[in-house]
């Protein structure tokens, strides 16, 4: 078991070290000597005197009746009276050490985060490393380019790989502490972790048998879980079975649009053109589909505006077909290395997702002072107030969705102002690093 006070004592030494081997006995003639005059209050004296010194519990951070060193079993977490120059929580943040593991096949909401909380946790003390499980493309490059703590990448290419566990689990021995990012991650992670925290980092309705029998069985084996919003929480209790107890919500944090990891290539996207924004993966989940065929009534209004979609997915030659059917222009230039070039672009960022685990393109565009557009699901109105910082409609609407995004064009108001500050107050870095190490610390004492 851990403890927020791990390695304090590894000061302390026995000074004597008992030969492991066959019992022997040794006769010795005894010698009895006079008893000195003064009894024990002398002898102690004498004790003093040659330089040793009795411990002290509080002093020596040993338990009372310890007769040997305390190395690497737990030190008592009660506070000692007095002051002893160490702070509880900056011994913690010195000797804990944690790694990640997450499946990487490039750069989505999970990964931005971890390339923010990785290094805000190193700044704190936590010794943090990463395990990448890769797919065999070049995709996970850029997420590596970017990561700044020390890291290890292994080939990922099958759900199942017997061989692929052991590597984990020999990774997983030197921490005192595994943390796991989506499904493939707790799997393997559960397999070595001495304290396994899982973070879930999306609420897909449609994944049930064999993905929820996983979840409870990796729930079991975790400490602490964490969701990434209240409504992830929820659904992580309701709809997966997890327990409640074991469940924490801690928010994505950003303090600024995402760094460029190189030059965006050109586009055909015209001059003065109004630019429409949305920035995830093209998958049905994300609702791209709705904004195009939302799009012949924004245009009718506005036929300067332009949708513009950054990221990749399966759901790329569906966008384009829809596009031509309905004659907008809708612009698809996949994953792109300056996402904050085409924020500074935009004149609102669109969001209709059909469920979203948190949607950090969301703080992206708050940090840029965009308005948004986005439905009312899941997470979504934990980050967008209605009529606040951006206008929220409902689900599959496409009339309701090209009444919102005109009005933002019409007049946006103070709506990207207002999530800039929200952004700043309730979503910050170390708002989020700090409220990790109380998870760790929690997990690390049960």
């Amino acid at each position: 078991m851990g403890s927020p006070h791990d390695h304090v004592g590894d000061g302390l030494r026995s000074r004597f070290r008992p030969q492991l081997g066959t019992t022997a006995v040794h006769v010795v003639p005894l010698c009895v000597r006079p008893a000195r005059p003064g009894g024990r209050a002398a002898a102690l004296r004498r004790i003093r005197a040659r330089g040793s010194r009795v411990p002290d519990a509080c002093r020596d951070r040993v338990r009372r009746g310890d007769a040997l060193s305390r190395r690497d079993r737990l030190p008592d977490r009660r506070a000692c009276s007095g002051d002893t120059g160490v702070d509880a929580r900056t011994s913690t943040r010195r000797t804990v050490k944690v790694l990640h593991i997450h499946r990487i096949g490039g750069i989505g909401g999970s990964e931005r985060h971890l390339l923010t909380l990785l290094p805000a946790l190193a700044e704190r003390g936590v010794d943090v490393s990463f395990l990448g499980l890769d797919d065999t493309s070049r995709a996970p490059d850029p997420f590596y380019e970017a990561l700044s703590v020390p890291f290890e990448r292994v080939p990922a290419p099958r759900d199942l790989d017997p061989r692929l566990a052991l590597r984990v689990r020999r990774a997983s021995r030197a921490a005192d502490l595994v943390h796991t990012h989506l499904v493939h991650a707790d799997v393997y992670g559960a397999l070595g972790a001495r304290r396994l925290v899982s973070t879930k980092h999306n609420d897909d309705p449609f994944r049930a048998g064999a993905f929820r029998f996983v979840e409870r069985a990796v729930a079991r084996r975790a400490s602490r879980i964490i969701a990434i919003t209240a409504a992830l929480a929820r659904f992580q209790v309701e709809r997966v079975g997890l327990p409640d107890d074991k469940l924490e919500v801690i928010h994505y944090g950003l303090d600024e649009p995402p760094t460029p990891w190189g030059s965006n290539p050109r586009d055909d996207v015209p001059p003065g053109a109004r630019v429409v924004l949305a920035v995830c993966r093209l998958e049905p989940q994300k609702g791209l589909d709705l904004a195009v065929r939302a799009f012949p009534d924004v245009r009718r209004k506005h036929p300067e505006a332009v949708l513009v979609a950054l990221g990749e997915g399966p759901q790329r030659q569906e966008l384009e077909r829809l596009a031509d059917e309905l004659d907008v222009p809708v612009f698809l230039p996949g994953r792109v290395p300056d996402v904050t070039a085409w924020l500074r672009r935009a004149n609102l960022l669109v969001h209709p997702a059909r469920w979203e685990g948190f949607g950090l393109a969301l703080l992206e565009a708050m940090l840029a002072s965009l308005p948004i557009v986005a439905t009312r699901v899941s997470s979504i109105p934990e980050i967008v107030v209605d009529r606040e910082n951006g206008l929220l409609v409902p689900p599959d609407d496409a009339a309701a969705f090209a009444t919102a995004v005109s009005r933002v064009l019409d007049d946006p108001g103070d709506l990207g102002a207002r999530g800039y500050e929200r952004a700043r107050a309730e979503f910050s870095v170390a708002r989020m690093a700090e409220h990790t190490l109380d998870v760790y610390r929690r997990a690390r004492s049960t």
